[in-house]
Order: structure tokens, then sequence, then C-alpha cells
């Protein structure tokens, strides 16, 4: 009964779209379609250099991705079993053309690119899936537009590739997929000359006009609640402008007018979703190293001509997104970000986890309280952790999560925040959320929680409204954070920070930071059992 259930509150949020839509993706069976290429279009603008990623192609025959270097000589690796699916999607998407000093590695990229088309006929194997396809497309035209060799059996093969994407997508799995897939669309079309090329971009453009006001809510955040998948979409969006650029004139200029104030927008957003060290908060699915940095976006910005609104600064300063449902509070050398937001859009949530009134929190520029991160998208005790309600600073009633995560990327019943209040005066910020994730336990249980952020001290306080048998709030630590005494741990920066319990019992315990994929730090866990409905800590620190 418990999977039953669990089936039904994860299927009765879907669209019908993602049910017909699924079922006609894995019976439908269109043919490759291997006509000549059309001719390339003549830039009419200037193409402007894009985000450099990280370099991720160590030798003609080695790569790296989520923290595994692996050869990859053999001809058969694209597909190899043995591999983790999202390192060999990583394999097919080609960041490392556009990467760091791509130029020094000009040879080995147009090796690559022969031996992908060779080594992966049409239509078959992980290459051909719509997204890692999509990515596909856009870097090898990115490569193109920054003077990659593009071959013409290359450009033959582009335009094979996106005649498949065409017919193959992502309207089952919408979101951040079918976001990327009208992206490569448009890049090809824009690419491309001639009727077929405008039909790309036709198609594209529906999707985008559609899309855009969906996924990027009225405070400019993504509606999947995932800054790193905040910031691939931002980078995007940037993607789309620099291309409408370089072959002005085939896209409305209205629509890049309202596409640089979206990205002005999504680019504030994220400002207030990263911490002073320049690295994103972990909320939802997110890691470093996956999406460009909040500096390297600004700066592509910059040089497309699009500059963000200034944000004004006083003694305490709060931002309530009240769209998306995250704060950022600031006062002397504290920066606290809090969520206090739906798990991401209802139909699809797939990246959420059971994080809601969770914090993170800096002091001195450098993060000091931490969510515990993302490091595998494989289904499997990790990702369970991960994802649940005690990976997070937040409360956890009775062993359970908040929202019913499930398998890799599921979700059941979820928590709805049900009130949020939020003041501030010259000296402190306070702000009162409460979730009702805990109402299916017999009790009806209601999770208040409040943060007082003055300069120098956290108070806050949980306040469980029904019966309940335990609850346990815990508090990461960040790597660099050691323990003094029983009350205190010790800043990277050589301060002190004490706590205080009331209303329950404290202790520290062994814990581990996942930063990327791949990667684990030890770190230090501060769990608080209540003894009492309400509890409060009291953080202080010099």
């Amino acid at each position: 009964m418990a999977s039953i259930t669990q089936y039904w509150h994860t299927l009765r949020h879907l669209r019908p779209v993602q049910f017909y839509g699924r079922l006609w993706f894995r019976l439908a069976r269109p043919r490759v379609d291997n006509r000549a290429a059309p001719n390339l279009r003549a830039k009419s603008g200037t193409w402007i250099e894009p985000v450099c990623k990280r370099q991720s192609l160590l030798s003609p025959t080695t790569a790296r991705f989520l923290g595994v270097t692996q050869a990859i000589a053999a001809p058969t690796i694209w597909n190899d079993a043995a591999c983790e699916k999202l390192w060999l999607y990583n394999l097919h998407y080609f960041d490392d053309l556009t990467a760091l000093n791509a130029a020094d590695r000009a040879q080995w990229h147009a090796q690559l690119v022969d031996r992908w088309m060779i080594e992966n006929p049409a239509p078959s194997g992980n290459g051909w899936e719509p997204y890692p396809l999509s990515l596909r497309i856009v870097n090898w035209i990115k490569w193109r537009m920054a003077g990659g060799d593009l071959s013409p059996s290359a450009a033959q093969s582009l335009a094979v590739q996106t005649r498949w994407l065409a017919k193959r997508v992502e309207h089952h799995l919408l979101a951040n997929h079918l976001f990327v897939n009208a992206k490569a669309l448009v890049f090809a079309g824009l690419f491309f000359d001639g009727a077929e090329a405008q039909r790309w971009i036709a198609q594209g453009m529906r999707i985008l006009e559609r899309e855009i006001p969906e996924q990027i809510l009225p405070d400019g955040g993504h509606f999947e609640r995932s800054p790193m998948y905040h910031a691939l979409i931002l980078e995007d969006l940037l993607d789309l402008i620099n291309a409408a650029n370089a072959w002005s004139g085939q896209l409305a200029p209205r629509t890049i007018e309202n596409w640089n104030t979206v990205a002005c927008s999504m680019t504030n957003f994220l400002e207030a979703l990263t911490h002073p060290d320049g690295e994103i908060a972990f909320f939802n699915d997110a890691s470093f190293s996956v999406a460009p940095k909040l500096e390297q976006l600004v700066a592509y910005s910059q040089r497309l001509g699009i500059a963000p609104a200034a944000q004004a600064t006083m003694a305490t300063t709060m931002r309530h997104f009240r769209a998306t449902g995250y704060i950022r509070a600031e006062t002397g050398s504290a920066v606290l970000l809090m969520d206090a937001a739906p798990v991401g859009p209802d139909y699809q949530p797939g990246h959420a986890h059971a994080d809601t009134l969770s914090f993170e929190l800096s002091l001195h520029g450098k993060r000091v309280i931490v969510n515990t991160g993302t490091s595998t998208y494989v289904a499997g005790a990790l990702r369970t952790f991960e994802r649940s309600t005690a990976a997070h600073n937040t409360l956890e009633i009775d062993s359970l999560n908040s929202s019913e995560v499930w398998g890799g990327f599921r979700v059941a019943r979820r928590a709805n925040i049900i009130d949020v209040s939020a003041s501030q005066s010259e000296s402190s910020i306070e702000i009162t959320a409460a979730h009702d994730g805990y109402k299916r336990l017999a009790g009806r249980v209601v999770h208040l929680r409040q943060w007082q952020l003055g300069k120098d001290q956290l108070t806050i306080t949980d306040t469980v409204q029904g019966a309940v048998s335990s609850a346990v709030a815990r508090v990461y630590f960040h790597p660099s954070v050691k323990q003094l005494t029983a009350n205190s741990v010790q800043l990277a920066s050589g301060e002190a920070l004490s706590f205080e319990v009331r209303g329950g019992r404290a202790r520290i315990e062994a814990a581990a930071w996942h930063p990327e994929f791949g990667v684990e730090a030890g770190s230090l866990c501060l769990s608080c059992s209540m003894t009492a409905p309400e509890m409060k800590l009291h953080l202080r620190w010099t």
C-alpha cells in the first residue's frame, strides 16, 4: 500500500503530456534523415566569447567528469555500461570544445569529433538521446564560431543530429530538458540557412515563447528552485542572445529585448543565492563545477551589453523572492540564505530535496553552515540521503522526510509553505515560516521556524504543533569549521562560534559535505533533539 500511495501522490501532479508524451516517445520510430545539410548562414553581427567551461579533456584519450578520470580510447566507451550514465552524458556533451584554453587542444577536439561521428551511428546510444544531443549541437556550433575546424562531414552530421532532435523533443519531461532542446533547435536554425533551418527556428521559438514565462518566475528565479540549474538556464539564455546578435535580423527585436530583461532579473536572483565566496547555495540539486559561477555569467552579460540593476545597501538588508520562496538576509559579517520555497514545479520536482525551511550561513566572507550537497544522481543509498531532510539544516520529525523524495528524481507528498512573514530594522532581521509536510502524520503536525539575525548572533526557534515521537534539527558545518569545546566551534578565520540550545539536547557528530559530484569532505554536524514543543538554538560569533 505504501508503494501505491507513493505512486499516486507522485503521478497525480503530472500533466497529460507527461503521460501520452512518454508513451509516444517510447513507441515512435522516426527515421534518420541523411539528406545533405543546408548551407551555413553568413553572420550579420558579432559573436561574443561565451562562458569558458572547466577543462575536461586531459589528453586525446583521457577525460575527467564528475571527479572521475577515465580512458576514452576504446570505441565502445560512449556507451560503456561500466560507467555512470551521467559520466557518459558528459562525454557526449563536448563541453571541452568551449573550455579554458580550448584552442591549445584544437587537434584533440577535431579528432574527437571525427571519432564521435564514426563510433556513434544514428540513432542508437547515449549520444542520440535528446538532452546530450541538444548540448552537443550547441557546443559544436560554439566551437565553430570560436574558430574551430568544423569539417564538411561534421556540418553534415550536425544537420542530421538536429533533424533527429526535432523529432525527439522531450515534451514528456518538460522543465530544463525542454528548454535546452528548444535552445539547440534555435541555435542550429540560426547556424544553417534556408527553409529547413527556418523551421528549426520556428519550432524552437514556439517552445521558448511558452517556456520562458513558465520557467522563469516573476522574481527572476528558475521554477525548479535549484541555484545550479538556474545558473545553467541563465547561461542558455545568454547564449541565445549571443546567437541572435551574431545572426541579427532573424529574430524579432522585441524577443531579444525581452530576453535581455529576463537575463537581468535572473542575474539579480543568482547574486542573491550566491555566498560571498562566489559559489551557489546548496538548495535542492546543487553542486559546484557544473554551472558557471556568478562572476562568469555577469562578465558574459557585460560582454553582451547587459547590465543587471544594482542592489541597494544598508546596515541590514533582506531580499525576499516571493515567487520562488528564497530569502537572503545580511547584517554585519553575516549572510543568511533561507529556503521557504516549494520543492519545485508540481509536475516536475525531479531535482527537489526534502529541504524545506533549511538555511545556509556565511560569516566574514566564508561558509560556516552548509547543506550537505549533491554528489551523485545514481539512485541508491547516497542519493537517497542527499535528498533527505536529515541531510539539511532543518527539522526532521519522526525520522521522516518533510517531502517524500524517492527513487532518483521523484517526489510523492510534498511540503507546502503555509505562512511566511519577514521584517527588518537597522540592527536585526526576523523571518518566520511554516510548512505542512508532516500533516500526513496522525498528529497533523506543522513545523514553524523563526530566524532572528543580528550582527553577531542568530537565533533559530523551532515550534512543532501536533504530537510527535521525535524531532531533530541539524546544523551542518563547513569542513573548515573545527570543534573547540562541547558548545563551541572554531571558524576558518580563527574566531569562535558558540551555541546554546533551550528545549532540546545538543551534540556534535561526524558528518560529510559533498561540494561536487564524486567529492566528499569530512565535517561536523550539530544535532539538536527537541525535548519540548519549542526549541531555541542560539548561535553567537565575534
